[in-house]
């Protein structure tokens, strides 16, 4: 089935990446969509952007958003149901973005089952304020499981462009994926000042949307049009590769 929307979206002449990797859309489990009808609404606009596939990747954080493989499960059921109920012909994926606490790193040493998405990458994210302490020793656990770990959006931790600890991690192989909507200001001057030097510098591995509700993408698409996102058509992403 393929859906058709009609709608004034202008796309981007040229779209560097047809699969978002970061994304909130599974209904009622984190700080994204709400509801089913909700998600409905941001898939179509992901198709009406260009988009041809989507990998969700709700948050796992055991103090606000304690998800499991079985909760992820079943929302993006509930989700793809009501997508295909609509006639909307689009490729969805799961995985999770998890946030390096105690918790998280006992996963790993249990081999507990981890939500990855492409060739064995998994998304994290850490706290704003503070590097974790047991960063290097989390990445080499992730490493010597097989685990490619992907720093979501790098821009915005002050403290990785503190003492070059981002050039440390890009030592280690830890991959960094940027927000897109970073590159105009969207969190702030400060995240855009550090997205733009690592698009300069070509340290981005992913570009993602990290879109929690309709509005992310709306700004998005104003974005698309600007000399800033045609910066990122210098590179090609590992998004492709999904």
């Amino acid at each position: 089935m393929v859906f058709s929307l009609f709608r004034s979206t202008k796309k981007v002449k040229q779209l560097p990446f047809k699969v978002d990797m970061h994304s909130h859309i599974l209904p009622g489990i984190d700080d994204g969509v709400k509801t089913v009808e909700e998600g409905v609404e941001v898939v179509k606009k992901f198709q009406a952007l260009g988009y041809e596939k989507l990998i969700a990747t709700p948050h796992i954080m055991s103090d606000f958003y304690k998800n499991t493989p079985v909760t992820i499960s079943n929302a993006y059921h509930e989700l793809t149901k009501a997508l295909d109920k609509e006639g909307v012909n689009i490729e969805i994926e799961y995985a999770a973005e998890y946030y390096l606490d105690d918790s998280f790193s006992e996963k790993v040493e249990n081999d507990e089952q981890l939500l990855t998405f492409g060739d064995n990458y998994l998304l994290f994210e850490t706290s704003y304020i503070n590097p974790p302490v047991n960063i290097e020793e989390v990445i080499f656990l992730l490493f010597s499981k097989g685990i490619r770990p992907v720093w979501a959006h790098p821009e915005r931790y002050p403290y990785l462009f503190e003492r070059k600890l981002y050039e440390r991690m890009k030592q280690r192989g830890v991959l960094f994926q940027l927000n897109a909507n970073s590159l105009g200001g969207y969190y702030s001057p400060q995240a855009k000042k550090h997205a733009e030097r690592l698009v300069k510098e070509k340290a981005i591995d992913f570009v993602g949307s990290d879109c929690h509700k309709l509005k992310h993408l709306n700004y998005l698409e104003d974005l698309m049009n600007k000399k800033v996102f045609k910066a990122l058509l210098e590179k090609k992403y590992l998004n492709q590769s999904l």
